[in-house]
């Protein structure tokens, strides 16, 4: 099973959810949607975000002061999949929140939601197998994270897991926009390819347009999520759908 993306490259967006409030995040994904997002990841507010950069981390810190739960990402994506039933859905999230719903339960929960899959930040692939039984069971993707510090061996356990796509991370370290693409980004994606036929989407530090054309030298897809979130947090609630809109219409142009 493979996510589709339209367009070289494809285009996959995080959000958190619950930030600035679940209404609004529901309405930034499907304007998100509207003009030329291929996936949403459903960022689970998590109250200690190491993998992530400071927009993030303030991001999830707001979504957990207002109570976001995982039941409530769940049922956004649930909206989600009503409204757009072609649209990739990703439900993003550190373990945590998913061992305390309980493993079974949570992808039960997922795949009713309407989730194409699932990508835990903090799942590695060498302890993934009851994880891994529970999504194919379910009929999920299980989407994992490469580094570009990875040995071949780990790469081709991560290309053989993961359904989907493959996250590929242009860099190390923690989430944010950068300048310009990591130098090692194309080599980490050429190495990919010797293990896995899915798309590999590239994140970390992807932040406009000229990032986007870059990526899709090399790439299927780029993952944009701390310019997006930083947006949401610059502007006002009542017109972030609007923006993130606009945002995404002209990476595409």
């Amino acid at each position: 099973m493979a996510l589709e993306f339209h367009g070289k490259p494809g285009i996959v967006i995080y959000l958190t959810a619950g930030d600035p409030d679940l209404a609004i995040t529901r309405d930034i994904a499907l304007a998100a949607i509207d003009n030329g997002t291929d996936v949403i990841e459903l960022g689970v507010p998590f109250s200690d975000p190491l993998a992530d950069g400071p927009v993030i981390q303030r991001a999830s810190e707001r979504a957990v002061a207002r109570g976001t739960r995982l039941t409530d990402v769940l049922a956004i994506a649930t909206e989600l999949r009503a409204a757009r039933p072609n649209a990739g859905i990703i439900l993003f999230s550190y373990l945590n929140p998913v061992v305390r719903m309980g493993m079974e339960k949570f992808c039960t929960a997922a795949a009713e939601a309407g989730a194409d899959g699932v990508l835990l930040t903090d799942m590695i692939v060498e302890e993934a197998g009851e994880y891994l039984e529970s999504m194919r069971t379910h009929q999920l993707a299980p989407v994992f994270l490469a580094a570009p510090t990875s040995p071949d061996a780990r790469l081709k356990a991560i290309g053989e897991a993961s359904r989907g796509f493959v996250y590929a991370i242009s860099r190390l370290g923690i989430t944010g926009t950068r300048q310009q693409v990591a130098s090692d980004a194309p080599p980490l994606v050429a190495r990919l390819r010797q293990f896995t036929t899915l798309p590999i989407a590239l994140g970390f530090g992807i932040s406009n347009a000229e990032h986007v054309k870059a990526v899709g030298e090399f790439a299927d897809a780029a993952v944009i999520g701390s310019a997006i979130v930083s947006l949401i947090e610059k502007t006002p609630p009542e017109e972030a759908a609007a923006a993130v809109g606009k945002f995404i219409a002209g990476l595409r142009a």
